[in-house]
């Protein structure tokens, strides 16, 4: 086909022809984009607790309907008011000392366990097995790979999959500072991300923000859940609708 019409063709399926000629649209050259489903580390079914790396896509059909059955589990209410919040609430962020969640009490704070987990190539600060400074991210939101480095801190963002206001207006505000800290700091409610993608996130339900790469959003959806469930906090009526037809229902 001539070079003008694979450009028109491109462009009618939304593909971007300088980044498919450069070969940007994925590693595994996927036709959903980004990275292949193994790419992007652990599938949320088999990560319950979070302490496995990534967020990858569910692909088939039957994982799917696994994830419905846990987000069909969830319980809904209306969004309470934000009165009150403070990121504060929730403890000084990425505390290694917050009992009751794992990689606590390792020596390491919870950004740098995070980085650890998720990250490929890491490499450590000169004496230090803590302190990451470089790596390579698969971010699941975008579907991209992601050269870090320390000095461009916030060009990968730890996102707290349910946003810690979010859990303030579902019933945080009445917990202890204790729990407060704990899902503040679960590794199963914390990913680290592409930064724009994470700020154009903000405190969003998946009713009003999904991440931009498609495949991950069923995979998304259950992990939202996953916390839901294990803080037993509710979600909106509207985005437990999203999340179930996310993943087929």
């Amino acid at each position: 086909m001539p070079a003008l019409g694979v450009a028109v063709v491109l462009a009618l399926t939304g593909c971007d022809p300088e980044q498919v000629a450069s070969g940007d649209g994925g590693p595994s050259g996927s036709p959903n984009g980004g990275q292949s489903a193994t790419g992007f580390g652990a599938s949320p079914l088999d990560n319950p607790d979070g302490t496995k790396p990534g967020l990858a896509p569910l692909t088939s059909d039957a994982d799917r309907a696994a994830a419905r059955k846990v987000i069909e589990k969830v319980a809904t209410k209306g969004r309470g008011p934000k009165t009150g919040y403070d990121r504060d609430e929730f403890g000084s962020a990425w505390k290694d000392s917050v009992n009751g969640v794992p990689l606590a009490r390792n020596g390491c704070d919870t950004r740098n366990d995070l980085l650890h987990r998720d990250g490929r190539k890491v490499r450590f600060r000169d004496g230090s097995d803590c302190v990451v400074v470089a790596m390579t991210l698969m971010d699941p939101y975008t579907g991209s790979a992601i050269e870090w480095r320390k000095r461009q801190a916030a060009k990968v963002q730890i996102d707290h999959v349910m946003p810690l206001s979010y859990d303030w207006q579902m019933g945080a505000a009445r917990w202890s500072d204790a729990k407060r800290q704990q899902i503040a700091n679960d590794p199963l409610n914390l990913l680290p991300v592409d930064g724009p993608a994470n700020n154009a996130k903000r405190d969003s339900g998946p009713a009003s923000w999904l991440p931009p790469y498609k495949p991950v959003r069923c995979s998304y959806a259950l992990r939202f859940a996953q916390v839901s469930l294990k803080y037993r906090l509710p979600v909106t009526t509207a985005d437990k609708k999203v999340m179930l037809g996310l993943c087929g229902g």
